[in-house]
């Protein structure tokens, strides 16, 4: 096996905005190096605990050193159409494509209940692997990084709902201004229905 990949996602619970996948494809040999890297992450700082000036601290670092990597956004439309397990393994599944991953030379190590196309066959699910492997982690931080960056941009388009400061997530205010002003194109609507549009 000569590539190792994460793989990691944010945004499954939000009431708006996409779910967003990174995946990350790194040598074995640079990834033992890089692990050992004082510039990035310590083991056990996935995304969630980290502060969001840490958070892009790292991701510039990741992009400055040149680890390989994609993100995939899955809209909110196709999420109330195809539902979020869907939404999830298309992201992956377009991941993997676009770094043409050959799955007979990977292990992949994915996040939680997160699964590879059956034909990569050395993948391995880790519960809380964000906090265990380092290129989960990784990928943890680079999919929220990029997704955050996307809301605070929806925001301006849709500034009535808060999305720079919650991200699209259920807080109080977000709900509040949902049953105030109603839905945006954003929205997940099988997501909200205990509001009225």
């Amino acid at each position: 096996m000569r590539t190792i990949v994460g793989i990691d996602e944010v945004g499954r619970g939000p009431l708006a905005g996409p779910v967003t996948i990174c995946i990350v494809a790194c040598g074995y040999e640079i990834y033992k190096k890089l692990k050992k890297d004082k510039r990035l992450p310590p083991l056990g700082k996935d995304s969630k605990k980290l502060k969001a000036s840490d958070r892009l601290k790292y991701a510039e670092t990741l992009n400055y050193i040149g680890v390989p990597y994609v993100v995939v956004h899955v809209s909110s439309k196709i999420i109330d159409k195809k539902g979020i397990s869907f939404s999830i393994r298309r992201a992956i599944n377009t991941g993997l494509e676009k770094l043409k991953l050959d799955p007979n030379n990977c292990k992949v190590l994915l996040d939680g209940g997160l699964r590879a196309p059956l034909e990569f066959k050395n993948q391995t699910t880790i519960i809380k692997g964000d906090e265990k492997e380092r290129i989960i982690a990784w990928a943890s931080i680079l999919a929220k990084v990029s997704r955050d960056s996307l809301m605070v941009k929806l925001s301006k388009k849709y500034p009535q709902y808060g999305l720079e400061k919650h991200k699209g997530y259920g807080t109080l205010e977000h709900r509040q201004a949902v049953q105030k002003y109603g839905f945006s194109d954003i929205h997940r609507k099988t997501f909200c229905k205990k509001f009225k549009n």
